[in-house]
């Protein structure tokens, strides 16, 4: 069964085709800059590799271009686009979905319902559904949500302290986002330790980040809360903050917009340095910038404060797992974390966290009690069995 998973922003489109059950990856590929007069489109085969810079004006003009690609007779990988059995679309907020849903009109009105609670992404997603329904039209259309790994996180944990009335009339409380990459690495975790009850932190670290408490295979809490923009320090957001800065920093005359940009897109490693690749902000601390030294610090210890916590919500802690862009690649940052830990039996073994390796990996020492797991994850896979596992 070919499977084509679909992610649509706000001017990209990342896609990528599987054949299952087999997980094999068949192409895969972005649209980026889409409407802004010169869209880069990237499209990868086992044989081929395209990369070219184009108009693409929307996202229907993006998506025919990449059905295109697959059905071209010299670098395609399909002769038609009725091949395409499903097609997977990543949809960021879902409110209370807890399973992959085939896209119906009811589906697509509660998608849009929740525009106001995800204004840069969940816009984006109905579109590309739109667009894609029309050009893969044989295909089961199903939407899987970043929101559902949170579904089980106890009243306990994602209720806000605020009037009941309020929270639910307006539907305010904890969602939690990377649920996705947070449920993949977690049951590669769980595999590779071969318990059956376990105790997991799981650590996506990317230009955005977020930490789940996972209590045998079940998600408990989450540091991101209503929406993505709070916990741990990422890239370009605050990560948690005191909310009277906000209001504070409105009497000083900043306007709601300043405020959010403020807090979103000039905050972070990147309002702390001036850099928001970790690479510079590494390559800058071990030239012994203080500024950069301070934020890595800073960011190790919001981390650790949340292992600490979640430690105690779970009653004990088997394994921590790192991952995404960051978190798999950065054994600076993972020393950092894991450094003077051996209280809550997190001992890294240095020479292991300093080898680099695509597939999953201990980099703890043999006599540690928690497991240190680096876990790749792959978002796109994790959609591809979602969906396989609804058709079949």
């Amino acid at each position: 069964m070919n499977i084509i998973i679909i992610n649509t922003g706000s001017s990209s489109i990342k896609f990528q085709m599987l054949a299952m059950p087999d997980q094999k990856v068949i192409c895969s590929g972005l649209v980026d800059r889409i409407g802004l007069g010169s869209s880069n489109l990237v499209y990868e085969t086992q044989n081929t590799k395209v990369q070219e810079v184009l108009d693409i004006d929307n996202h229907e003009a993006g998506l025919k271009k990449i059905s295109e690609l697959l059905i071209d007779p010299k670098i395609g990988v399909i002769k038609d686009t009725s091949e395409i059995a499903a097609v997977g679309h990543r949809v960021v907020h879902g409110e209370r979905f807890s399973d992959p849903m085939k896209i119906t009109e009811k589906v697509k009105e509660k998608i849009k319902d929740l525009f106001l609670l995800a204004p840069l992404h969940n816009p984006a997603h109905l579109q590309g559904i739109n667009v894609a329904e029309e050009i893969f039209s044989d295909a089961e259309h199903i939407a899987v949500f970043d929101t559902a790994f949170f579904q089980t996180i106890p009243e306990v944990a994602h209720k806000y302290a605020i009037p009941n009335d309020i929270a639910e009339k307006y539907h305010i409380r904890q969602y939690g986002f990377h649920g996705t990459s947070h449920k993949f690495v977690s049951e590669r975790a769980i595999e590779f330790l071969g318990v059956k009850e376990s105790k997991i932190i799981t650590i996506h670290l990317g230009n955005g980040c977020s930490i789940t408490a996972v209590k045998d295979g079940k998600s408990i809490d989450h540091s991101m809360g209503f929406s993505p923009a709070n916990g741990l320090i990422m890239g370009t957001r605050s990560g948690d903050i005191d909310h009277s800065v906000v209001f504070y920093l409105n009497d000083l005359g900043f306007s709601v917009k300043e405020i959010s940009d403020l807090l979103q897109k000039k905050s972070g490693m990147l309002g702390l340095t001036g850099y928001s690749d970790l690479r510079d902000i590494e390559r800058l601390a071990e030239e012994g910038n203080k500024d950069c030294l301070l934020a890595l610090a800073m960011n190790a210890y919001r981390i650790r404060k949340f292992i600490g916590a979640y430690t105690a919500a779970m009653g004990g802690l088997d394994a921590i797992v790192f991952t995404a862009g960051v978190g798999e690649n950065s054994a600076y940052l993972r020393n950092l974390v894991c450094k003077d830990m051996e209280f809550f039996g997190i001992e890294i073994d240095e020479e292991k966290n300093s080898l680099r390796s695509k597939e999953i990996r201990a980099i703890h020492r043999d006599n540690s009690n928690t497991k240190i797991l680096v876990v790749p994850t792959n978002e796109e896979l994790e959609i591809a069995r979602q969906v396989y596992g609804l058709l079949n």
